[in-house]
């Protein structure tokens, strides 16, 4: 295990409005270990889709967002490697494996194009989910801040 040179965490509710938020703290967190424009552009992305996920279907049941919670942890590591944890105490996911396939989406109106996971994938290092149906879902994603 890395050891942790720098941490953060953070809390919101989940509305649309604070997306942008979590993008940017995160970034700005990052930013201080100078990673290319290329990464932070990643980042965003990545931190972007995760808590889209956990507004649109952790919490799509819910009417009063104040009970609403998304927390995002991150941390630094030796080697430049940022840890991200985005958590929801959400409806959780019944099937991982199907829930991160290309056009999966429980989306009934037909709004989303389920591609979520899949530019998680795509832009982070790593990516794990754990989720309890219930209970909430905890998306790990893992970049390397590679210096300029």
């Amino acid at each position: 295990m890395s050891k942790s040179i720098n941490s953060m965490k953070i809390e919101f509710i989940a509305k649309s409005a604070n997306e942008g938020f979590a993008r940017s703290a995160v970034a700005a967190f990052a930013a201080q270990y100078d990673p290319s424009v290329a990464v932070i552009a990643d980042l965003k992305t990545v931190v972007s889709e995760a808590v889209t996920n956990c507004i649109v279907h952790g919490y799509s049941e819910k009417e009063d967002i104040s009970l609403c919670p998304i927390y995002i942890d991150c941390k630094i590591t030796e080697g430049n490697i940022l840890k991200i944890k985005i958590k929801d105490k959400g409806r959780g996911i019944e099937d991982i494996k199907t829930a991160m396939q290309p056009l999966y989406t429980t989306d009934t109106e037909g709004e989303r194009s389920g591609m979520g996971f899949t530019v998680m994938q795509t832009f982070a290092d790593g990516i794990k989910v754990r989720s309890a149906v219930g209970k909430g879902t905890t998306v790990m994603l893992e970049m390397r801040l590679n210096r300029r």
